[in-house]
């Protein structure tokens, strides 16, 4: 039985470039990819809303993994039954993994005042503050700060404070990962745990086990999704190193970067695989 492939994407620094959020060098892959009905998963830290719209660009329609893993949606339409665990939300099956921004908001203003002027996080934000730290237009900046499940924090200290704010923040119960450009403070999830749970639920549906994962991500907080998948890309970076994983098998690393890196390496497993 020929083995179903799922691709899992992070979006940012991996098929978007880094610096100019262009998926241009993707393109073709992405054809290929749709001509061979092989699902692209965007697994991301961004939000719901930001994908409704880069999806339509990239001609996606299927499940997406949102916020770091905090919640997986996916299209009624792919999977007429309900998959177990899922409520129904605005014609998805969605499964969250992680509580409501809310809470994670209040966990962040009960330890501020030992952090003053050290960090800056989405809610507080102006959107022109969010266009600068995060080199969005203002159309997606607006999106990027729709988050249900998560809150992205700019930290401007120390890494010793870090290290503390963080540490302060996981003691009251915080899951904190380290993004290309922030932290994400949310709930006790992450791309791997949403990795598999789709993983299981794609098998389900199809009615048989014989699929492989293949996930793509340049960034420490990719690093879950790298090490749950069947195959792992990591995807070289402008600004930092490969994240580091404990995995030593079924490993692919780009010599190019983002979206041109994240071709160069499906074409390789695409043969490998075939």
């Amino acid at each position: 039985m020929l083995k179903q492939l799922l691709v899992f994407s992070d979006m940012d620094g991996t098929l978007l470039d880094h610096d100019t959020y262009s998926y241009a060098p993707a393109l073709n892959m992405l054809d290929i990819l749709r001509s061979k009905h092989i699902p692209v998963i965007p697994t991301t830290s961004k939000t719901k809303a930001e994908l409704d719209s880069l999806m339509a660009e990239l001609k996606l329609n299927g499940p997406l993994i949102v916020e770091n893993g905090a919640a997986v949606f996916i299209p009624q339409h792919l999977m007429k039954t309900q998959p177990e665990g899922t409520t129904e939300k605005e014609g998805f099956w969605v499964k969250e993994f992680a509580r409501p921004r809310s809470h994670w908001l209040e966990l962040i203003a009960s330890i501020k005042s030992d952090f003053s002027g050290e960090f800056l996080q989405f809610s507080t934000m102006s959107e022109q503050q969010i266009i600068e730290h995060t080199g969005l237009n203002a159309k997606n900046a607006k999106l990027a700060d729709t988050r249900m499940y998560s809150e992205p924090v700019k930290w401007l200290g120390s890494p010793e404070r870090k290290l503390e704010f963080v540490t302060q923040l996981q003691q009251l119960g915080a899951t904190v990962l380290q993004g290309g450009r922030f932290l994400g403070v949310s709930g006790l999830c992450n791309k791997g745990i949403a990795l598999q749970w789709l993983v299981t639920a794609f098998q389900r549906h199809i009615g048989h086990s014989a699929t492989l994962s293949v996930a793509l991500g340049d960034s420490n907080n990719d690093a879950a999704m790298l090490e749950a998948s069947d195959i792992a890309v990591r995807i070289k970076s402008p600004t930092h190193s490969f994240p580091s994983l404990e995995r030593t098998t079924g490993v692919y690393d780009s010599t190019l970067e983002g979206p041109s890196g994240w071709t160069e390496c499906l074409s390789k497993i695409l043969i490998n695989e075939s």
